[in-house]
C-alpha cells in the first residue's frame, strides 16, 4: 500500500503539519502541490513554498509550488488548473491552512475575525469545492481537514468564540460534505492530535518553548493522515479522527518516537473531547 504516483493538492503545505503530510507522502514518491502564500522568508516562520518542494524532491516525491493565497477564488482556481495539468489529476486535497487568534471577544479585532473565517472556513470550503470536480475521476479519493471533532460545550468557545467558529467551520464541511460525495466515492474526514503538536503556532502563541517540550513532531500527524489516505474511501467517511487513536489502530503502541525528549505529561489539545483523554494510555496534562 503505497502513495506512489498519487497527487496530493496541500494548502498551507510550506512548514509544520502540512510539510510533513507531504514529506510522507513523497518518500513513496507521490505528487504534490504546495499551495501557500509564502514566497519569501518569515523571520518567525520556517519555509516556503520553495524550500518545502525542495525537500519534497529530496524525500522522493515530485513538487509543484503554487503561490496561492487561497482566500481568493481566482488564485485556488489557477493552483488547481496547474495542478491538473502538471500531474494528470488530484486524488487528495488536505485542507491544512489555518489562522489562529486566541483572543475573546472584545479583543478580537474585526480584521483578525476575518482573517480567520476567510482561510479557516471559507478557504476550506473553497479549496474542496475547486478540487471535487478532479476527485469524482480519482480511485480513491480523499478529502482531509486538519480540524477538531464537534464537540459543543462552551469551554471551548468562551476564551476564544472567534477562533472556535472558525475552526468548527471546517468541521462542519467535513460533516457536510462527506454526506454530499458519499455516493461519488469522495472519502470526507477530519483529523485532529490528541496533543499539541510542536509547531510555530505553539512556539509563538500557545506557550512557547514549555510546551513544544510537551508536545509531540508533527510526523505523528503525518503518519496518521498516511494510514487515513491508505483506506477504501468508500469505507471511510465523515470521520473525525485523532491521530493517536489512528495509529492505535494500525497497530501502533510505542509513540515515543514522536516525543522523544518529553520528560513528563503531554500537553492536551485543545478541541480534543474528554471521552478520548479517558480511553488513552498516554500520560496527558490537559491544558484546559
Amino acid at each position: 500500500m503505497s502513495l506512489k504516483g498519487k497527487t496530493l493538492f496541500i494548502s498551507g503545505g510550506s512548514r509544520g503539519i502540512g510539510l510533513a503530510i507531504a514529506l510522507r507522502a513523497a518518500r513513496d514518491g507521490a505528487n504534490v502541490t504546495i499551495a501557500a502564500k509564502t514566497a519569501e522568508p518569515h523571520p518567525k516562520l520556517p519555509g516556503t513554498i520553495y524550500t518545502a518542494a525542495q525537500e519534497i524532491e529530496q524525500a522522493g516525491g515530485k513538487a509543484l509550488p503554487v503561490l496561492c493565497d487561497i482566500r481568493e477564488e481566482g488564485q485556488v482556481a489557477e493552483a488547481v488548473a496547474r495542478t491538473v495539468e502538471t500531474f494528470g489529476g488530484i486524488d487528495i486535497c488536505v485542507n491544512n491552512a489555518s489562522a489562529i487568534q486566541l483572543t475573546g471577544t472584545l479583543e478580537t479585532d474585526m480584521k483578525r475575525y476575518d482573517l480567520m473565517h476567510q482561510i479557516n472556513t471559507r478557504g476550506t470550503f473553497l479549496v474542496s469545492k475547486m478540487c471535487i470536480p478532479h476527485l469524482k475521476l480519482a480511485k480513491n479519493a480523499h478529502i482531509l481537514n486538519l480540524a477538531p471533532p464537534l464537540d459543543m460545550k462552551a469551554k471551548w468557545f468562551k476564551n476564544h468564540v472567534a477562533y472556535t467558529m472558525a475552526k468548527f467551520g471546517m468541521s462542519m464541511c467535513t460533516l457536510g460534505m462527506s454526506a454530499e460525495f458519499a455516493k461519488d466515492g469522495i472519502a470526507v474526514n477530519s483529523l485532529w492530535p490528541i496533543s499539541t503538536i510542536d509547531t510555530a503556532a505553539v512556539r509563538n502563541l500557545l506557550g512557547g518553548a514549555t510546551v513544544a517540550a510537551m508536545s509531540r513532531s508533527p510526523d505523528i500527524m503525518a503518519d496518521a493522515a498516511h494510514a487515513i489516505f491508505m483506506r477504501p474511501a468508500r469505507e471511510t467517511t465523515g470521520n473525525f479522527y485523532i491521530d493517536e487513536e489512528v495509529l492505535r489502530a494500525e497497530g501502533v503502541s510505542d509513540f515515543s518516537i514522536y516525543a522523544p525528549d518529553a520528560t513528563g505529561p503531554l500537553a492536551g489539545d485543545f478541541f480534543v473531547p474528554d471521552e478520548v483523554f479517558a480511553r488513552t494510555d498516554t500520560n496527558i496534562k490537559s491544558i484546559y
